[in-house]
């Protein structure tokens, strides 16, 4: 969740609290999913932008805090409704965010020390925790149904969830992936979710015609679904599915102490695929995101024991499954970011 406490001015939110005992209510973030609030010490409370399985989410909670984990996550106390919305009133976590989902956040070339170990203890960490009936009744953002739902496989269920997310909007996916090259030198396309367009240097080239290096887009997702139902049924564990700088917390020597914002992609499944997909977006769109994506797949492979050839298979599955959650236009960096990654990635592109 991005961290602002920017507030329009006719904001009714710290009103509305005020009325039931929190005044002083402190807009402290929002992200895809709503609006959070500091109320007082140790309670902040999120106004929901849409209708998510709230009872569904508190067991996934009650579910992770039944593990000793190395740092907290979240809990709600109180659900209620307010002219039609959702909110939750929830423990406030502790610590302060790894960094910001903006393209201002950029990391340098070589990538902290600190972050590399936090990362790890996280990872770590959800691996411990076996996967429940509760997460894999969640579904997918983007997707209508649970992802598990007919399937008894992680694999399987994620190869039907590319089938229908490449049904979606998939003709645009591949227009960008076989006809738009990646320009030599350019960043990558930051990910937009609250914070507007991709920056004006992403900008694709409209006239540009068919590149000849480019993989074939319907080959390419064969390749992908293939090998990705022939990798081996192995644990099921507890997935975030969007460790984004924001979503962990650390302390001042960069310790993880809090994990946030479940839902986006969270299930059950092959801990391979949260290490691949954290690798993959944990710098989207920094002067050198392509190389901290790359070293960050290699430690993980080393570390966790994960093939490298599994994680390039989630990577690739990942870009199929959220191409178009937040947009397809020019302008969307998240849509033109996946294109980037399929690009790249030696399962899709595989001759």
């Amino acid at each position: 969740m991005e961290i602002s406490q920017e507030a329009p001015a006719d904001d009714p939110w710290p009103g509305y609290f005020a009325g039931r005992g929190h005044p002083g209510a402190l807009r402290i973030g929002s992200g895809a999913e709503g609006v959070v609030y500091r109320l007082g010490p140790g309670r902040v409370a999120k106004v929901w932008a849409g209708r998510p399985p709230i009872e569904l989410t508190r067991r996934v909670y009650t579910d992770l805090a039944r593990h000793r984990l190395p740092f907290a996550t979240p809990e709600i106390f109180e659900v209620v409704e307010h002219e039609g919305v959702l909110v939750t009133y929830e423990r406030e976590l502790p610590g302060v965010p790894m960094g910001r989902d903006h393209p201002e956040e950029q990391f340098g070339r070589e990538l902290p020390a600190h972050h590399a170990d936090a990362l790890l203890t996280v990872l770590r960490g959800l691996a411990s925790v076996p996967g429940t009936d509760a997460m894999r009744r969640l579904t997918f953002q983007g997707d209508d149904r649970p992802l598990w739902q007919g399937h008894d496989r992680f694999q399987d269920a994620l190869a039907a969830l590319v089938g229908r997310a490449v049904a979606r909007n998939g003709d645009a996916l591949a227009a960008l992936v076989e006809r738009t090259a990646a320009r030599p030198g350019a960043a990558p396309a930051a990910r937009v979710r609250d914070y507007g367009a991709a920056p004006d240097s992403l900008a694709p080239d409209h006239g540009a015609a068919p590149d000849s290096r480019a993989p074939d887009f319907g080959a390419g997702v064969k390749r992908t679904l293939d090998a990705l139902r022939s990798l081996p049924t192995g644990p099921v564990t507890a997935i975030h599915g969007d460790l984004v700088p924001p979503n962990i917390h650390v302390d001042a020597a960069g310790r993880p102490v809090a994990v946030l914002d479940f839902g986006f992609c969270t299930t059950a499944g092959d801990p391979a695929f949260e290490a691949a997909v954290t690798a993959a977006f944990w710098d989207m769109y920094g002067p050198y995101a392509e190389e901290h994506a790359t070293e960050l797949t290699r430690l993980f492979a080393d570390r966790l024991g994960h093939p490298q050839e599994t994680l390039a298979v989630y990577q690739a599955v990942y870009a199929l499954i959220s191409y178009d959650l937040f947009g397809m236009g020019a302008d969307d960096g998240h849509f033109r970011w996946c294109a980037a990654l399929l690009r790249r990635n030696p399962v899709f592109t595989a001759s």
